[in-house]
C-alpha cells in the first residue's frame, strides 16, 4: 500500500548551489535488493597490451654466490672458466661491444697490468657479445692504438649465455649491449667483488688492484682495511679478535684509538 502522506525533505541543487524544501514521493515498502557491482582489476591489462618488464628476469650475483660455470670461445680457443681459473684467483669484466673507444683504452691497460695480476695469480678474462673474428680484428687496433699486446682471453658471448649468468645486460640501460661490469673470483669459485660502470665511464684498473690486494690479504689474516688503504698501510684488527689475542697474532703490535677501532702494521710486511 501506498502511504497517504507526503513529506518534505531538504535536497542541494547542481544548477543553482542551493539547498530548497523538496517533496518526497511516497514510495512502495519492498524487499532489499542484491545489486552485482563491477569488478575491477589493477593488475590486469588488455589483451592488445604491448606493456614489457624492463627488470632482469635472472637474479643478480650477489658476494659469496658461486660463480656460474661456463664454456665459451675466444680468440685464443675454447675457455672453460673453472679450468682456465684452476686454483687462481680471477676477474671477469665485460665490454659494451667491440671497436669502442672507452673500451680500447681499457683492455689496453689491463694489457700493461698482467704482469701485476700474475704476482697476486690472478687471472683476467674479458668479455663483449660481438665474435672471435670481431675481436681478432679488434685486437689489432688495440695493440697498435695502445701500445701493447692483448695477452689474455676475450670472450666471444655472442648468444649472450655469460651475459645472463652475470646479469651484465641491464635493460634500462641498454637491452642489448653489456654493462661495464667486474666480478673478482677467489679460488674457491665465489663471488668476492662486484663493481658496475655506465658504459660512458672507464673502469680504474688501478683500483681493481687495490681491491684485490685487500681481498687477499683479509683472506688470510684477521684483519680490514680502512679508507683509501693502500698496500704496506696499516690495516684495522677486526672487532672479534681481543686485545689479549692480539698480542699473539700482530707482534709488531698495535694502536688502540678506540676499543672497536685497532690499528696495526700490515701482518705480511
Amino acid at each position: 500500500m501506498f502511504s497517504p502522506l507526503s513529506r518534505l525533505s531538504c535536497a542541494f541543487s547542481a544548477r543553482t548551489g542551493a539547498f530548497y524544501r523538496a517533496p518526497v514521493m511516497p514510495c512502495r515498502s519492498v524487499s532489499p535488493v542484491s545489486v552485482a557491482r563491477p569488478s575491477y582489476s589493477l593488475m590486469s591489462a588488455p589483451a592488445t597490451s604491448s606493456f614489457h618488464s624492463t627488470t632482469s628476469s635472472h637474479a643478480a650475483l650477489r658476494l659469496g654466490d658461486a660463480a656460474p660455470d661456463f664454456t665459451v670461445d675466444s680468440q685464443l680457443g675454447s675457455i672453460n672458466l673453472y679450468e682456465y681459473l684452476g686454483d687462481s684467483w680471477g676477474i671477469l669484466f665485460s665490454h659494451p661491444k667491440d671497436n669502442t673507444p672507452v673500451c680500447t683504452t681499457e683492455l689496453g691497460e689491463v694489457a700493461k697490468l698482467k704482469s701485476e695480476f700474475e704476482k697476486r695469480n690472478t687471472k683476467v678474462i674479458g668479455l663483449s657479445v660481438d665474435s672471435v673474428e670481431s675481436h681478432e680484428s679488434w685486437i689489432k687496433d688495440i695493440n697498435d692504438t695502445q701500445n701493447t699486446r692483448v695477452n689474455f682471453p676475450l670472450l666471444a658471448d655472442v648468444d649472450r649465455t655469460v651475459s645472463t649468468l652475470y646479469d651484465m645486460i641491464h635493460p634500462n640501460a641498454d637491452n642489448t649491449l653489456t654493462v661495464r661490469s667486474v666480478f673478482i673470483i677467489g679460488p674457491d669459485k665465489k663471488i668476492k667483488l662486484t663493481l658496475t660502470y655506465p658504459a660512458s665511464t672507464g673502469r680504474d684498473f688501478k683500483e681493481v688492484l687495490r681491491v684485490l690486494d685487500s681481498l687477499q690479504l683479509t683472506a688470510h689474516y684477521q684483519v680490514a682495511t680502512p679508507v683509501n688503504w693502500r698496500d704496506g698501510d696499516d690495516c684495522v684488527i677486526v672487532p672479534s679478535i681481543t686485545n689479549e689475542q692480539a698480542k699473539t697474532k700482530f707482534p709488531k703490535g698495535f694502536t688502540e684509538i678506540r676499543p672497536y677501532l685497532r690499528m696495526t702494521p700490515q701482518p705480511n710486511k
